[in-house]
């Protein structure tokens, strides 16, 4: 979520990254724009994600690209020069491999590879097409259609396959897999796979490396801070014991083309308050002023509203967890965002939750971003993240119809994120020996009437946990 320090370059929360759904482009919260456990697999077939299953057991082969299917990304970047958090290791390419299957199977095995270890969560879109011309395979009649997400986690194999049901192909027939658009969070290689029913070639076969199950979250630091309305304190600059109602740099961010201005009552005698306690929790509320506010030499018509813990020494962690459970806004226009600052400095940043409402395609219940920024000195070097369609990759819903919990663990060698208790993403973590606060806010980046649903996100819980 990048926001521009008074005066100088970008520093942030929150990187916009439209990988699969959007344009390229890519705006960050503290700143200006800028270019752009181990278990079975259960592969999803249709609406039904348990219809075909494959299991990986720890017997290692090698396929045809000389990839191991037992190739692992354990360790592999333990030597790595993060250079202080301003360098990260590359993406991985993904690419689908064409397939054969003997006629009369009722399976079809499709390899899905990387190229390299991947230091992030990769998560691909998967679905069959019928094929063309005289030999044309057709779901329903030859096969049966898949429409799935594949996942690559940092420390998984480095290839996989998709089962595919076959109902009676006969020999010759062929159809095709695809991804539906670029992988979120890795590159794309070869995107879709001819698979063709042949009695007289070796069938494809199944993968078998072992796949590493999604973590559960749990609290492994000893709990420093829990948000309380009886202890909770706020004042314009905040300070040890207290939130901050403005950012480090002040109170706009008009080099991030925000349109609303950070408010606090106290500064603002009138407005309506952009923080206060209701019987859900802590409300962060964003506005269309009734009456414009003349500040730093332009005038104002939107209301946005932050914490900010830069001085809340008990917010404050190296290593360890933070949970918050809200209940995000659904209004266009609205940029809510969870995210943390390095305390010596922006960046590197770490965004734990982030929603686009300025986007158009953003939908507040089903979409969730998820960000890291790195570099030095007020000036960025990388941005690693995706936007996650979470009920299409995990089957979860609902951020702006009730309350739902987003956490992170930071570790020295990952930070994974949380929704619900489960696993949505996890990256190398190349920002070793730092210190972060944390922020959550509501910004507004809108021209228009700013009133459709609700422009408040409501915080009913915040747990920080330090580890050593």
């Amino acid at each position: 979520m990048m926001k521009k320090l008074k005066g100088v370059g970008p520093i942030g929360a929150g990187a916009m990254i439209l990988l699969a759904l959007s344009a390229a482009a890519a705006v960050t919260r503290m700143g200006t724009s800028l270019p752009t456990t181990r278990n079975s697999i259960t592969i999803a077939s249709g609406s039904n994600r348990a219809a075909s299953q494959a299991t990986y057991t720890a017997k290692a082969s090698i396929n045809s690209s000389g990839i191991g299917d037992d190739s692992r990304t354990e360790g592999s970047f333990a030597a790595f020069d993060f250079a202080s958090g301003t360098r990260l290791p590359e993406k991985a390419t993904v690419s689908l491999g064409n397939a054969t299957f003997k006629p009369g199977v009722n399976v079809a095995y499709v390899p899905l590879t990387l190229d390299r270890p991947t230091p992030n969560t990769i998560i691909i879109r998967l679905v069959t097409v019928n094929g063309s011309g005289a030999g044309a395979a057709k779901s329903g009649t030859h096969y049966r259609t898949v429409d799935t997400v594949a996942i690559f986690r940092p420390g998984d194999p480095l290839r996989q396959t998709i089962a595919v049901p076959i109902v009676a192909a006969q020999e010759g027939q062929q159809f095709l897999l695809k991804m539906r658009e670029t992988p979120w969070g890795g590159l794309q290689g070869q995107s879709a796979a001819i698979i063709t029913a042949d009695g007289n070639a070796a069938a494809t076969a199944m993968a078998t490396g072992i796949f590493r199950a999604p973590r559960t979250f749990a609290a492994t630091g000893t709990l420093q801070f829990t948000l309380e309305k009886e202890t909770h304190k706020r004042s314009a600059e905040g300070g040890w014991n207290r939130w901050a109602t403005s950012l480090s740099h002040g109170r706009t961010q008009i080099a991030n083309e925000e349109t609303g201005l950070y408010l606090d009552s106290s500064v603002f005698p009138g407005v309506e308050g952009p923080v206060y306690w209701s019987n859900k929790g802590l409300v962060l509320h964003s506005q269309k002023l009734k009456t414009p506010i003349y500040h730093e030499g332009r005038s104002w018509h939107y209301g946005a509203s932050v914490l900010d813990g830069r001085h809340y020494l008990a917010t404050q962690i190296g290593y360890g967890q933070y949970e918050w459970e809200a209940k995000m806004p659904d209004r266009r226009g609205a940029w809510p965002a969870f995210w943390l600052i390095s305390t010596s400095g922006w960046p590197p940043e770490i965004d734990v939750y982030e929603g686009f409402g300025q986007q158009s395609y953003w939908d507040f219940d089903r979409h969730v971003a998820h960000t890291i920024h790195g570099g030095a000195n007020v000036a960025r070097t990388f941005q690693r993240g995706m936007v996650i369609q979470t009920d299409q990759a995990y089957g979860w819903s609902g951020y702006s119809q009730d309350f739902h919990r987003f956490a992170i663990d930071i570790q020295r060698d990952y930070i994974t994120w949380f929704i619900d208790g489960k696993e949505s993403y996890q990256s190398v973590n190349p920002f070793r020996g730092f210190r972060w606060y944390p922020i959550m806010d509501v910004a507004v980046k809108t021209g228009g009437a700013y009133d459709d649903g609700s422009g408040d996100m409501i915080i009913r819980s915040l747990n920080i946990h330090s580890a050593p």
